[in-house]
């Protein structure tokens, strides 16, 4: 997966078609991530102290990963690629740019 923890991603199919947010947690194994304020789903919570406080609560659902992109600084959307450089260092770069991420 190309897409790491604390990119910042927008959403480009589904309900929340457009949105944009920080990427929270990524599930490798199932190709899915979480964003902060995107895809978020009610859940009831159970009681699990005296002090705690149960109840619906709204959480961000995953999202698979082909359903988002990289958001560049001049805020439009590129796929990742890798690349080394001329010292050796495996690099992210924009395919859109090129910029190096």
């Amino acid at each position: 997966m190309k897409l790491k923890k604390n990119d910042n991603v927008k959403v480009l199919t589904g309900k929340d078609k457009g949105k944009t947010g920080q990427i929270l947690k990524i599930d490798q194994l199932n190709q899915r991530v979480v964003i902060q304020g995107v895809n978020m789903v009610k859940k009831t919570m159970k009681k699990k102290s005296q002090q705690d406080q149960g109840g619906i609560k709204e959480i961000e659902a995953p999202i698979h990963v082909s359903n988002v992109a990289l958001l560049l600084k001049n805020g439009e959307t590129s796929r990742i690629g890798f690349k080394v450089e001329e010292n050796g260092t495996k690099v992210r770069f924009a395919k859109k740019t090129g910029d190096v991420i």
